[in-house]
């Protein structure tokens, strides 16, 4: 549909625009936001756009925020449009989290692990209570920074319950393919664990949280423990064709969560535990916490678990988190529907008149 119908739209259009611009700007008495303030001070916002947008790129993701008015969901839209026209010029071999340069971690099942927990920064130790002191403008005195050296090497919790064989196996599918792409391939159904964990990656943080929820209320039969959850930079790689090995192009920031949860023994196999996992862009734990879950949650089939509750349906789950979809078929309804309403009042018009002439 279009504004087809409407007159004198295109200048009412220009009129729109300008006073978006305007409010975005809002008063010129007020110093204007600069990229680089968005992308350090608003560090998770950023985060959230990067991974909702398909595209690692903070000081794009900075642009897109403050064009869109901090509006996360806008501003992901912004990413994934630029993104499209851009040229996929190498393919990078898969992250080696394992090499994690780390500034945050944290396992909920082991107290004393090798290397130790890490805190790091995170809004966890922190009390909920307004900071009236960030009203303030001008510099603050440093907070307090413990001078203990992180370990260079952190083996990943799962792998140490692996090593006791209580942990399924992470195999690649047989034949080791390729993993798919969302953003050249249009998602199909039955789909992949590949699919799944991308989809699940630039899917909506707050739909997926509430699946997650949904899965500890009730609405899910595992109880999840987490394994361990790691922030911090990861080094990107490819493999040029004209050179023929592996050359490093720099890093990325990520979140891997694992995920250990219920105990499952398929018939003639010792019982173990089974893992979900989630992996985003930037600094984002919730995110990350909930893909995990959402993950072992689709993996229903592969351990002949009934599919009873939302987060199992591969289907459910996979087209309704991805918001920028979401928020184009909501928005769509705000277009001329014209004819449509018009359509539907002449017929309810004309049901109430043979109704009233049944009764007389």
């Amino acid at each position: 549909m279009a504004y087809v119908p409407v007159k004198g739209g295109e200048e009412a259009i220009l009129n729109s625009l300008g006073m978006v611009a305007e409010e975005r700007r809002g008063d010129p008495a007020t110093p204007e936001l600069t990229i680089a303030q968005i992308r350090q001070q608003q560090a998770r916002a950023v985060d959230r756009v990067m991974a909702e947008g398909s595209l690692y790129d903070p000081d794009l993701a900075a642009l897109a925020l403050k064009q869109a008015q901090g509006d996360a969901t806008e501003a992901a839209f912004l990413l994934r449009a630029y993104r499209t026209t851009l040229e996929q010029f190498a393919t990078a071999p898969p992250l080696d989290t394992a090499r994690m340069a780390i500034r945050r971690r944290i396992s909920a099942t082991y107290k004393d692990l090798p290397g130790g927990q890490v805190l790091g920064p995170s809004y966890d130790y922190t009390h909920r209570m307004l900071d009236f002191d960030l009203m303030q403008d001008g510099p603050r005195a440093p907070a307090a920074r413990a001078g203990t050296p992180v370990d260079a090497h952190m083996p990943r919790v799962p792998d140490l319950v692996a090593n006791e064989g209580f942990m399924e196996p992470a195999l690649p599918p047989e034949g080791d393919p390729a993993p798919g792409d969302l953003t050249r391939q249009p998602l199909g159904f039955p789909a992949g664990r590949d699919t799944r964990l991308q989809n699940l990656a630039r899917g909506d943080e707050g739909f997926l949280l509430g699946l997650a929820y949904s899965t500890q209320r009730g609405f899910g039969s595992n109880h999840p423990y987490a394994g361990e959850i790691r922030a911090g930079e990861v080094p990107v790689e490819v493999v040029p064709e004209e050179l023929g090995f592996v050359i490093d192009i720099g890093e990325v920031t990520v979140t891997e969560s694992q995920m250990i949860t219920s105990i499952k023994g398929a018939s003639g196999e010792n019982p173990r535990f089974t893992r979900g996992y989630g992996l985003v862009f930037g600094h984002s734990e919730r995110k990350a916490m909930s893909m995990a879950l959402i993950d072992r949650a689709l993996r229903a089939d592969e351990f002949a678990e009934p599919r009873k509750y939302p987060a199992q349906d591969e289907e459910f789950v996979l087209y309704h988190s991805d918001n920028v979809e979401s928020s184009g078929f909501v928005q769509h309804l705000k277009l001329p529907h014209y004819v449509d309403f018009q359509a539907e009042l002449k017929m309810l018009r004309e049901m109430r008149a043979e109704r009233q002439e049944a009764s007389q």
